[in-house]
C-alpha cells in the first residue's frame, strides 16, 4: 500500500527581506504576495515574596507571608512583512476560486455553496488550510495551490 501524501510546510516558501522593500527577486513572470507576520511577545508573570511570614516563639505563624504578582514582557520576534510565491492576478478567475473552493471543500475546511468569489469564508478556508502548514495567511499561496492539485508542478522558474 502506498504511504499517505505528507503534509507540505510552507513555511520553507516564505522570504523575509528584513525591511528592504520587495517584492523580492524572482523567477522571470513570478507573482508575488505580502503579508504581515505579527510581532512575538513573551508575558511571564510570576509571584514574588514581599515580606516573609513571621513566627512566633512557639513556633506559629503570627503574619503569613505576602506574595505580589510581578509581570515582565519581552520581545521574542518583531514585526516584518513576509512574502510568498502565489498564482498571479490573471489566474485569480471565478472558475479557478471556485476550484479552489472545491479542493478546500473536499478537506472539510469550506463548508459552502461554490460562488468562485474569493470571500470571507473563502479566505477563512485558505487560512485554516495554509496554517496547519507553517503560513499564517489567507492569501492563497503558489504552494497551497500545488498541494491542493489545483496549479501545476512548476519546474522552472515561471508560474
Amino acid at each position: 500500500m502506498p504511504d499517505a501524501p505528507s503534509r507540505g510546510d510552507f513555511a520553507a516558501e516564505m522570504v523575509d527581506l528584513k525591511g528592504r522593500p520587495g517584492p523580492p527577486p524572482g523567477p522571470e513572470g513570478a507573482c508575488w504576495q505580502a503579508d504581515i507576520k505579527p510581532a512575538v511577545i513573551e508575558t511571564v508573570t510570576e509571584q514574588v515574596l514581599v515580606s516573609a511570614e513571621v513566627r512566633d516563639a512557639e513556633g506559629r505563624v503570627s503574619e503569613p507571608a505576602v506574595f505580589a504578582s510581578e509581570t515582565r514582557q519581552r520581545m521574542i520576534a518583531e514585526r516584518s512583512t513576509i512574502w510568498f510565491r502565489a498564482p498571479c492576478p490573471d489566474q485569480m478567475t471565478p472558475e479557478f476560486i471556485a476550484t479552489v473552493q472545491r479542493a478546500l471543500k473536499a478537506r472539510g475546511l469550506y463548508l459552502l455553496p461554490l460562488t468562485g468569489s474569493l470571500d470571507g469564508p473563502t479566505r477563512a478556508a485558505i487560512h485554516r488550510y495554509q496554517r496547519a502548514r507553517g503560513l499564517d495567511s489567507d492569501h492563497l499561496s503558489l504552494a497551497a495551490a500545488r498541494d491542493l492539485g489545483i496549479v501545476a508542478v512548476d519546474l522552472g522558474g515561471g508560474r
